[in-house]
């Protein structure tokens, strides 16, 4: 089956401004994005001004950092790469096959949500030790992760069904979806944790019911006349014709925010080392801000695979190499600017989180040391969205293999112990990863766009 000119015409990336695509692409995502971020960050924030136990709160939450980013890894090796997967047999004309890969792409969410739900029930605390829970944190991070994980099965339908939605053109339904339930979460969040008096088990309630609402609202969507690939039953199975591709494009996704996990449990096992319950929670909020700043640029890269995939499938390279160049530069002066301001105005970031006394003033040197050289991390986002939207799974896996595994983790382990740095070698460790992988993986990148422009896309 092949697409009508008249069913492609109003989201064809092949005609018009490149950058035109990708912006009304970006703000939309950039914003339902945000909104999903703020699930987690907004609890960081109530709890990190709970009276009494607010440092113990945020470090419980950031050891449950590991086992939700690992959710999310695996929606994104579902969902992650099936979306510009669809997209590019979209721009092939084939509606069938990418209908097919839709179909697949939910079943896959749904085992593997129901699967993860299980696994972590039962080995709840001993992964929450290997994340570096202490006997002080643990009783926080469990109860968040028992009231937390009921909730799987709807944040990954909704989160990767909204990849779909995005990569057909429809980034503003999208955004409305999360927009709600961002705006039940900020609602809920302080009648559950303050009025309730639930605390970490009321954040973890309300990020629950606002993941339900979301599912609901995305599903609906899903299943109305709207979309121009139509979730279909006789799709919903698991054919490896279909599951081969969706994997192994979405391995480099999966790899890249799996890799965070790793990092993330590197870091508490150090950090509790070397600073004790304290600089978890410091790590916790670098982390959090991290994520929040470097958003747009993240959802600027994202949005502009399915307009490179769409270009590359129509064989028009010409506007591929057009969307690299925009997001390059928009990427790169954005981190620019917004790693000044980083320098300038530590302190309202770190009091944003609750934090105060030792708290404050350790996260002020720390927040310093970790975003040295933040803009480099554009590079890295800008290499990878490439490779994924070329349907080059293996330098995208190797890059995100490199970034964490191969670099942060190792200085994370090695570099306390160098020169009497302590912490202080923890907090470095990601600027380091990202200069030498920025400017590596970007390269590479160029490079592989030069090869294609002069031999073609075999």
């Amino acid at each position: 089956m092949t697409q009508s000119p008249s069913s492609t015409v109003a989201h064809d990336f092949a005609t018009g401004s490149v950058a035109r695509h990708i912006t009304a692409l970006a703000i939309p995502a950039t914003a339902a994005q945000l909104v999903q971020l703020l699930y987690s960050v907004v609890d960081r924030i109530y709890l990190g001004h709970l009276e009494g136990t607010s440092q113990m709160a945020l470090t419980g939450l950031g050891l449950c950092f590991p086992l939700t980013a690992f959710i999310l890894a695996v929606c994104n090796l579902c969902a992650g790469g099936a979306a510009p997967l669809s997209a590019m047999y979209r721009g092939k004309g084939e509606l069938n096959f990418a209908e097919r890969i839709l179909g697949c792409s939910c079943m896959l969410l749904i085992v593997s949500a129901l699967s993860l739900t299980v696994l972590f029930y039962l080995f709840l605390e001993p992964l929450l030790r290997l994340c570096g829970a202490s006997n002080l944190s643990l009783p926080y991070a469990k109860s968040y992760m028992c009231f937390y994980l009921p909730g799987t099965l709807c944040s990954m339908l909704g989160t990767g069904l909204s990849y779909f939605m995005t990569s057909q053109g429809f980034a503003r339904e999208a955004m409305r979806c999360t927009l709600a339930g961002a705006l039940a979460n900020i609602i809920l969040d302080p009648i559950f944790i303050f009025s309730l008096n639930l605390g970490i088990q009321g954040a973890a309630i309300a990020s629950v019911l606002a993941q339900i609402l979301v599912c609901v609202l995305v599903l609906r969507f899903c299943l109305s006349n709207r979309p121009l690939l139509h979730l279909r039953r006789e799709y919903l199975c698991l054919k490896w014709t279909c599951v081969k591709p969706i994997v192994a494009l979405g391995l480099s996704g999966f790899v890249m925010q799996g890799t965070n996990a790793i990092v993330q449990i590197a870091c508490n096992i150090t950090l509790r080392r070397f600073g004790g319950d304290l600089f978890i929670g410091i790590m916790t909020i670098l982390s959090s801000l991290r994520d929040l700043i470097a958003l747009p640029m993240m959802s600027l890269t994202h949005s502009a695979q399915p307009v490179i995939a769409f270009n590359f499938g129509a064989g028009v390279l010409t506007r591929v190499q057009k969307a690299v160049n925009f997001i390059t530069k928009v990427s790169v002066l954005y981190l620019l600017i917004a790693w000044g301001l980083i320098l300038l105005f530590p302190a309202p970031l770190i009091a944003l989180f609750g934090g105060d006394g030792a708290m404050l003033e350790e996260g002020i040197h720390a927040l310093h040391l970790y975003f040295m050289g933040f803009f480099f991390m554009a590079l890295h986002g800008c290499g990878q969205a490439t490779f994924v939207g070329l349907n080059l799974p293996k330098p995208a896996i190797f890059f995100s293999l490199m970034r964490k595994v191969f670099i942060v983790v190792p200085l994370t382990l090695t570099l306390p112990y160098v020169a009497n740095l302590g912490s202080d070698g923890v907090f470095i460790a990601e600027p380091i990863s990202n200069v030498i992988n920025g400017i590596i993986c970007y390269g590479c990148m160029r490079l592989t766009l030069h090869h294609l422009s002069v031999h073609g896309r075999h």
